[in-house]
């Protein structure tokens, strides 16, 4: 059963490599999916930051490819195998879907959200290049962009204007973060996934942007940086 996860996950990773093959032309929702139209919106990083996703696609194959190589056995590596091969299944479709239902797609990500967050808690400390790595960006960009899912949902349906949906999502997502990195202070990955997704969204919103908006993602990326790095540095003072 151990061998057949292995294998499993490392089918799965390709599948979700291809899943912009499958769905070409996504280039985020389109504004005209939501009963108010969401042109730029404030949430949004600028359109630079999703190519990290080059980045999580190659490494999480390579990371496969060598558990299934090296560790297909090891028990360490064991309890990561089944949240992650959720996660990138439902991952597979997610682009299909996001281009015909942004509700549904949001509840697609928090499910390969959940999967990608538990996976990178329980993966093994050794084999850091090919295990927290390439899990800490990718749990970590997801974490901004489930955020950003909802925050998109709240503004196009109504529920606030898209000023207070951005805020309320960056706040979720910085409290998200918080609570995986003091969880797992040895996966580097992870704060500087959301760091770059929150520094996307400075971007994404200079010059003309909600100025509230730029501020709490700056101030949100810088807090955790610091955060990281001295928890990091509590954690080998200890050990």
């Amino acid at each position: 059963m151990t061998r057949a996860l292995a294998i499993l996950l490392f089918v799965a990773a390709l599948s979700f490599a291809l899943g912009p093959f499958l769905a070409p032309g996504f280039n985020g929702f389109d504004p005209d999916q939501f009963p108010i139209p969401q042109d730029n919106p404030p949430a949004q990083p600028a359109g630079y930051a999703f190519a990290i996703w080059g980045v999580i696609y190659v490494w999480l194959i390579v990371g496969a490819g060598f558990q299934l190589l090296k560790r297909a056995d090891a028990p360490d590596w064991a309890p990561l195998r089944l949240p992650l091969i959720v996660s990138l299944v439902v991952g597979t479709s997610w682009l299909a879907v996001a281009q015909i239902s942004p509700v549904w797609s949001t509840v697609l990500i928090w499910v390969m959200w959940a999967g990608a967050v538990m996976a990178l808690l329980r993966a093994p400390e050794r084999d850091g290049w090919f295990g927290h790595w390439p899990l800490g960006l990718y749990a970590g960009w997801l974490t901004a962009a489930s955020c950003v899912s909802l925050a998109l949902l709240l503004a196009g349906y109504g529920v606030t204007d898209g000023v207070l949906a951005a805020l309320l999502a960056l706040v979720l997502a910085l409290g998200l973060a918080v609570m995986v990195i003091l969880r797992r202070s040895d996966a580097p990955g992870y704060p500087i996934a959301v760091v770059w997704a929150l520094v996307g969204v400075v971007v994404g919103n200079w010059p003309d942007g909600p100025v509230v908006v730029m501020g709490l993602a700056l101030v949100g990326a810088l807090g955790l940086a610091v955060l990281a790095w001295l928890r990091r540095e509590q954690v080998s003072a200890g050990s």
